[in-house]
């Protein structure tokens, strides 16, 4: 999914927010705040001409999405970069117009926090399917909840969600993330008993999927001028590897910025430091020590990974997992109608032979009934034969005894 595709989902729910009577209609006014927002939250710089021409006042009348698109296009959309934004900023900004009039949970203290409901917010969307209305169809939230009760430690109970199914069949389908949040919070799709831990799972899967995170944790880090080995907090995502004093991430100490060439190798133990690798670079080479061996080949299939996303024009390892499944549910689907269509095809097949077989005994039985009724119509023929000939026989015998 492109950046634009991801921005239009987010946007999408601003717009609808807007509109009050439902009509798929926005004032103009409305709009010219909404655009305004939208220049702000994505840093770029405000073309007020534009705005006004696009939504001069001879143009009586409210705007539909389709008719905003073309500016929100070419003034907007065309414009926004990646990485000249922050996009929790302008998610929270789509978020917070469109829960303050759909968000209406039935528990007014439920599960989920403000904060909690705005992640699940950007979570929704960015497994959603990419037609609108926005839904998630069972599988992606299936595979959320798996990812959130992993995170907790738990492990999820599928029969929760096929409950939820069985009850409303038309969830089968998609649920809106309005229902995502309602049975969230009633605790319904994930029971959850500590609210503290349910939070800090959620964000550990916020990170990892909103934020691109392929993997963090405490290591040693060797420096380049003293050459001394110090403890940081590293953050690996695509394009880099962050590190900080601590995992609060206030204090950045710098990154090792990820290129398509860079290579990332397993190196002896050394300086009393074990479990060594380093990640090399055009101008330099980052040394750094694991916790363990198991932490070291997480870290660097990790750092492979980002090396991959990188060589292949990709900035979320996420978006990529989301697309495998698409396809392989898409091959299933393809594989399942095909199944049917050869079980269509050899029940017709079966129905043929047995109509053809069912012929056939037909008209065995009807020759059968044709030949007995030869047989009886011969039997009859021959009984009239040996009647006429016993009655000509009695008239002889008749005859002599009328000339004696």
């Amino acid at each position: 999914m492109d950046l634009k595709s991801e921005l239009l989902k987010s946007i999408w729910y601003a717009f609808t927010s807007l509109d009050v009577e439902k009509s798929g209609k926005v004032s103009k006014s409305q709009l010219k705040v909404l655009s305004h927002n939208l220049y702000t939250a994505l840093n770029i710089p405000h073309d007020p001409v534009a705005l006004e021409e696009h939504f001069r006042d001879d143009d009586d009348g409210p705007v539909s999405r389709q008719g905003y698109m073309p500016y929100l296009n070419k003034y907007i959309l065309a414009k926004a970069k990646e990485g000249t934004f922050n996009k929790e900023t302008f998610d929270d900004l789509c978020w917070m117009m469109t829960a303050k009039k759909n968000h209406k949970p039935s528990m007014p203290v439920g599960v989920c926090s403000r904060q909690d409901c705005f992640k699940l917010f950007c979570l929704f969307n960015l497994l959603s399917e990419d037609h609108y209305p926005l839904v998630m169809i069972p599988a992606e939230v299936e595979y959320l909840m798996k990812k959130i009760s992993m995170a907790m430690g738990h492990e999820w109970d599928p029969k929760l969600l096929e409950d939820l199914l069985s009850q409303d069949p038309s969830l089968r389908e998609g649920m809106s993330v309005w229902v995502l949040l309602e049975h969230m919070n009633t605790g319904r799709m994930l029971p959850i008993t500590n609210i503290e831990a349910f939070s800090l799972g959620l964000d550990e899967v916020f990170q990892e999927m909103y934020h691109n995170v392929l993997k963090k944790g405490y290591m040693w880090k060797k420096g380049h001028v003293r050459r001394n080995w110090t403890e940081r907090w590293f953050v690996l995502r695509p394009s880099a590897i962050c590190y900080y004093v601590s995992e609060d991430l206030r204090e950045k100490k710098g990154e090792i910025p990820l290129e398509r060439d860079c290579m990332v190798e397993a190196i002896a133990d050394k300086d009393g430091k074990r479990c060594l690798f380093c990640v090399k670079t055009h101008h330099r080479t980052y040394e750094m020590s694991a916790s363990d061996i198991k932490q070291r080949v997480e870290w660097m299939q990790a750092t492979e990974t980002a090396l991959r996303l990188l060589r292949e024009g990709k900035s979320s390892l996420h978006h990529e997992l989301k697309q495998r499944r698409r396809e392989q549910r898409e091959t299933s689907q393809r594989s399942r109608e095909e199944e049917q269509s050869q079980l269509e095809l050899q029940e017709e097949k079966e129905r043929q032979e047995q109509e053809i077989e069912n012929i056939i005994q037909l008209q065995r039985e009807v020759e059968a009934q044709r030949r007995q009724a030869e047989e009886q119509e011969k039997e009859r023929q021959m009984e009239v034969q040996r009647e006429l000939e016993r009655q000509l026989q009695e008239a002889e015998k008749l005859r002599e005894s009328m000339e004696i």
